[in-house]
């Protein structure tokens, strides 16, 4: 008996394990396929929540043979969230559309729980007193859900990926349901037992088919996502790192969005250095915020003046790929094993905070803005550290999106590092494989016309497809063709993020 009530909550713990993965799960599955992580965190946690009270309800439907209903839970769940990844890979490959599939499981495995809870308070009422029995049972399905939060966040995505992490969850769930029906096989009737047996025989059959056809299922759902050959896939702690080819050339994904090609990565990354070189060219210390790929870094390097090129890149397995990985090596001609460069792997934010170092030059290439916590790079908050930290004649340049597609997007940049004390100009440049892309260049400390610099300057190194005319025209705007939906573009700031709602209301359907 007292074996019993133990196993039973093990059997809450492993489920507030198992689930809360399965959530996390979902949600950064959500994220890479639709966008916006804390909508979809947000959405997906509570939908969960409110499944859990709908399961609840459910439960007090199930009045008779509770034992063997606990167990046929028990082993759904166990099912349900070891498969989450391969059923929305699966679901994508045939429909080529998860919204439905990933919030309907999250539904699922908030009911499972929900209905797991009350039926193991009831069963272990014979065991323990009405307040023990509900608090040690609440208490050993919390715990569980930190575990499965903390083996999510250190062990599971980094080390496993959202392939295995789930799988692991499942079988601990369906193991300690196994060891609570050896515990209790002797007080079953054999009828029961026969079902417990084929119930069990199923999962297993389930479990080891998801762990041999699991990685084979989520490659088959990149190959379609990415349409060209995937020969390189990766789930790092922080995103998804996919290299494709096709016709000759490589593309690299973060997270399902393209960040360079080899057929037009020039057209993005010269005007990203050397626009910004060409109006401070003794630059000698250079800040890369980004850019783990190395690409911005080697264009760099094509200047004897610049003595030291610091990067700080937040993902390491990103900056380990750019350094080991032939393609991206051949990409930036091995410019991160260079003995000018020093590689950090760290936020970027914080290491403006933390830095005693003063640079000439910041370049800042981060993934578009799409989500708050990227927005934070883009911030006038990042901007101020970003001038802190620059000599008094620094300069700054970052990505900023396309002036046409997200035409909001790309002004709320501007106004943003105008406000943080910085003389700005924008540039522009058509990359075949991303559209009308843009750049901000921020001046600390200048004065005068700050285009015509730019454009009076002389470029000293060789380039792929940059030249001196070339820096007149992405210095130029035509007229306003496409203003800006919004009446007021507000500055983004840490306490009002403003940008990434600018940035997914872009007009991004027309590209």
């Amino acid at each position: 008996m007292k074996y019993t009530s133990t196993l039973l909550k093990a059997a809450l713990f492993a489920t507030g394990l198992a689930g809360i993965v399965s959530e996390y799960t979902l949600s950064t599955l959500a994220t890479y396929f639709l966008g916006d992580s804390v909508f979809q965190f947000t959405m997906i946690v509570s939908i969960m929540l409110f499944s859990m009270g709908l399961g609840a309800r459910i439960s007090k439907t199930l009045v008779n043979n509770l034992l063997e209903k606990f167990v046929l839970i028990e082993f759904t769940l166990s099912v349900v969230a070891s498969n989450v990844t391969v059923i929305v890979y699966t679901f994508f490959a045939w429909y080529g559309d998860t919204v439905f599939i990933i919030y309907s499981l999250s539904i699922l495995v908030g009911l499972l729980i929900g209905m797991e809870i009350p039926v193991v308070i009831r069963m272990n009422e014979q065991f323990e007193s009405l307040k023990v029995n509900i608090s040690s049972s609440l208490e050993n399905d919390y715990y569980g859900s930190l575990a499965g939060g903390v083996f999510f966040a250190f062990i599971g995505l980094p080390h496993l990926g959202l392939t295995y992490t789930p799988l692991i969850l499942g079988v601990v769930n369906f193991s300690v349901a196994i060891m609570f029906m050896v515990i209790i096989w002797r007080e079953v009737e054999s009828g029961t037992k026969k079902r417990f047996a084929v119930y069990g025989a199923i999962v297993v059959l389930v479990l080891i088919f998801t762990g041999v056809f699991s990685n084979a299922i989520v490659s088959w759902g990149d190959k379609i996502r990415y349409k060209d050959q995937v020969v390189y896939s990766e789930q790092s702690r922080y995103q998804k790192i996919v290299l494709t080819y096709s016709d000759g050339h490589y593309w690299l994904f973060l997270n399902g969005y393209q960040q360079l090609s080899t057929i037009d990565e020039a057209l993005y990354h010269e005007p990203l250095v050397h626009s910004l070189m060409a109006l401070h060219p003794e630059a000698k210390n250079v800040l890369v915020l980004g850019g783990g790929d190395g690409a911005a870094v080697r264009e760099l390097l094509k200047y004897p003046g610049v003595e030291q090129v610091t990067l700080v890149d937040l993902d390491e397995r990103m900056t380990t790929l750019s350094q080991t990985h032939p393609v991206l090596v051949n990409i930036n001609q091995n410019s991160l094993n260079h003995s000018k460069v020093e590689v950090i792997n760290g936020d970027g934010f914080t290491y403006l905070e933390q830095t005693p170092n003063s640079y000439d030059l910041i370049i800042a290439d981060f993934p578009d803005p799409r989500t708050v916590d990227l927005g934070r790079l883009y911030t006038r908050e990042f901007y101020w550290l970003c001038r802190n930290a620059l000599n008094e004649k620094g300069l700054i340049i970052t990505q900023a999106g396309s002036p046409y597609y997200g035409e909001a997007a790309f002004e709320c940049i501007q106004k943003t590092i105008d406000a943080a004390g910085f003389e700005v100009l924008p540039l522009h440049n058509q990359v075949l494989t991303l559209g009308e892309w843009g750049w901000v260049v921020g001046a600390k400390g200048f004065a005068g016309d700050l285009r015509k610099q730019l454009i009076d300057s002389e470029l000293k190194v060789e380039t792929e497809w940059l030249s001196n005319d070339a820096l007149a025209m992405i210095s130029s705007f035509g007229k306003e063709v496409f203003p800006p939906t919004e009446k007021e573009i507000r500055i983004n700031r840490l306490h009002d993020p403003v940008l990434y709602k600018y940035y997914l209301n872009g007009r991004w359907d027309v590209y």
